[in-house]
This record gives structure tokens, sequence and C-alpha cells, in this order.
């Protein structure tokens, strides 16, 4: 199965493990340069955002959807901002895409990222039609790879200082599902 435009769509809204994966609103343009100023998202995305920076950053997340690009949802529990997932990078002719995240502090290590990231894993698999979804992180983000390892997500290499961080180069780990690869349940 040949994966659908995203275009033909919109942007839906997710559900799975008690969160709600939404397209991000330009109203969460302040609680987006708050999350930019974690050190630990920082660390990880080389980036900090002013407000005019948040939404400009929505507006061109938005865009991306429309244009087969990809794009990204607010993961929210209880109403409440809890992180981001997005997919990019996508192949629609090859049925592949890539997908990346982060929580903030109080949604970490409660499996707020593996189950949003399930959550889009299952959409992109059996909704959207992809066949291959690619995930990439510092060698150095244990976290991460602890996310991608319960999301099911198998490691595949190594490549060597792929990504330029505020440090230097690192080395990136390389993840993949495939969309028979078994699921695991906890992360749904």
């Amino acid at each position: 199965m040949q994966p659908k435009c995203l275009s033909r769509m919109p942007q839906p809204r997710l559900a799975g493990g008690g969160l709600t994966l939404r397209p991000w609103r330009q109203s969460d343009a302040p609680e987006l340069v708050d999350a930019y100023a974690d050190p630990d998202i920082y660390r990880w995305h080389c980036r900090s955002l002013s407000l005019a920076d948040a939404e400009s950053w929505i507006s061109h997340e938005l865009d991306r959807w429309p244009q087969d690009l990809g794009s990204s949802w607010a993961i929210t529990q209880d109403g409440s901002l809890r992180g981001r997932v997005a997919i990019g990078g996508v192949h629609l002719d090859e049925g592949r895409v890539g997908v990346s995240y982060w929580v903030l502090p109080t949604a970490r290590r409660r499996g707020v990222a593996s189950k949003a990231l399930g959550t889009v894993v299952d959409w992109a698999f059996d909704t959207a039609g992809f066949h291959r979804i690619e995930l990439h992180h510092s060698t150095q983000n244990e976290a991460s790879c602890r996310v991608a390892t319960k999301a099911g997500f198998l490691a595949e290499g190594t490549k060597r200082a792929e990504a330029l961080h505020l440090d230097g180069f690192h080395d990136m780990h390389a993840h993949s599902l495939l969309a028979d690869d078994p699921r695991p349940a906890a992360t749904i």
C-alpha cells in the first residue's frame, strides 16, 4: 500500500494512551517559548524561540501539511501541553517518513513520549499507509533511545558525526519500524 497524500485530508487529531495529539494553534506560542527554554529541549534541538519566532514556527508547521512535507502535533493531556511529536522527511513515493519528539519536564518518565510516538506510528501505518518510519537521535541522548525502543523501533546502526549540536558533532543512532513489525501494546 502506497501512502496517501497528506494534503488530501486535514491534519488529524489523534488520541491514544490518555493523550490527545492535535495540530498546533497560535495560542500555543507562549508555551512553546517556555518549552524551548528548557535546558534539555534546548540541548537536543539547539534552538530557543521568541514569541514571534514561536508564532512563525507554528505557521510553518501548519503549512507543511498541505505541501505533503509533514507536520507536528502538540501532545496534550487533560488540556495541558505535554510535548511535541512530528513527522518529517516525507517520501510518499517510497512510503517512508521520519519522526521526532520532545516532552516537557513534567511529562518525562511517565511514558508520554512513547505513547505519543505509538499513536503517530499507528496513524502513519494504519491510516496514512506508510511502509517505513525512521527515527534518529544523538548517541548521548539515552532517554530518546529508551523512548524509541519502548515504541518498538529497532536499532539499525550509528551514523558517525551526523548532527551538529551545541557541543560539536554527535554520532546519531538510527532506528526504524516497518509496517509489518510488531508494535508493543504498552505504547498504544
